[in-house]
């Protein structure tokens, strides 16, 4: 049995369990919040996955990407959105108040770049952003990270919720090119009123926008060959992308693909 004071041990499963405290949360749309936390120290790796219980829903676990690479001071982010359906995920969005206490587990996944490696392509859809965001954050951690390109897809300009946060990091690493992406150019007539209540000043500019959908937009820069490329959102968004670059010659050995 371990000594660390940071690893608890579920016996009843004989797997490690860290424990975390949300410190703010933050509910940027109808459906999507972003939730951090301070804690133990999560060994897992940037990009990878870890299984999460909430007091809510005591004995229930999903699993989401942290959007911070691991921390030694224990802070932890994640972007949850809701699942149609998903009472679970709606709960976390609408009930997650601070203080509440997380248990987390299970890191998994080989979502990874190779620092020294090829240039890297980052295609993201919503909340597939957090692991890739991971990924960037660690990679800022070398000394001469590959040449990044990421591109940031919505359904509308609504839907690219941490504009804010990628205008920042594209001013600041330059070695790291966003490319926003959505398919019509106008939000949708109802109003958001989290969308209202968080709106800020910094963001994507309307003339930075490219309309499309993330597979005809990456498409449309042809074979892939020579860069390492992560594809993380919704099933469809991911299956129709990771289609489109095969269909234009990107090696299916150079994809790595997760569904968010």
């Amino acid at each position: 049995m371990t000594n660390d004071p940071r690893v608890s041990r579920d016996h009843s499963s004989r797997q490690a369990y860290w424990m975390a405290d949300v410190v703010e949360h933050h509910r940027l749309r109808h459906d999507l919040a972003v939730i951090r936390l301070i804690g133990d120290y999560v060994p897992f790796t940037a990009g990878q996955s870890v299984e999460v219980e909430v007091p809510q829903f005591p004995g229930m676990r999903r699993r989401f990407s942290p959007a911070l690479p691991p921390s030694m001071d224990g802070k932890m982010e994640f972007h949850v959105r809701t699942v149609a359906g998903g009472w679970c995920s709606g709960g976390i969005v609408a009930d997650t108040a601070v203080g509440d206490r997380w248990k987390l587990s299970a890191p998994q996944g080989m979502f990874t770049v190779d620092p020294d490696g090829d240039e890297v392509v980052m295609i993201a859809g919503g909340t597939g952003l957090a692991p890739l965001r991971s990924q960037i954050l660690e990679l800022a951690r070398h000394p001469e990270p590959p040449a990044t390109y990421l591109f940031f897809g919505g359904f509308s300009p609504r839907d690219l919720y941490a504009g804010d946060m990628l205008v920042i990091l594209g001013h600041s690493l330059p070695w790291l090119t966003v490319v926003p992406v959505v398919e019509r150019l106008e939000d949708p007539s109802w109003p958001d009123q989290w969308h209202e209540r968080h709106r800020v000043d910094i963001g994507f500019d309307e003339d930075d926008l490219i309309q499309g959908t993330l597979a005809d937009v990456v498409g449309s820069h042809g074979s892939f060959g020579r860069h390492q490329v992560l594809v993380c959102g919704s099933p469809a968004m991911t299956r129709s992308t990771v289609e489109r670059l095969l269909d234009t010659g990107t090696p299916p050995e150079r994809i790595q693909f997760e569904g968010a």
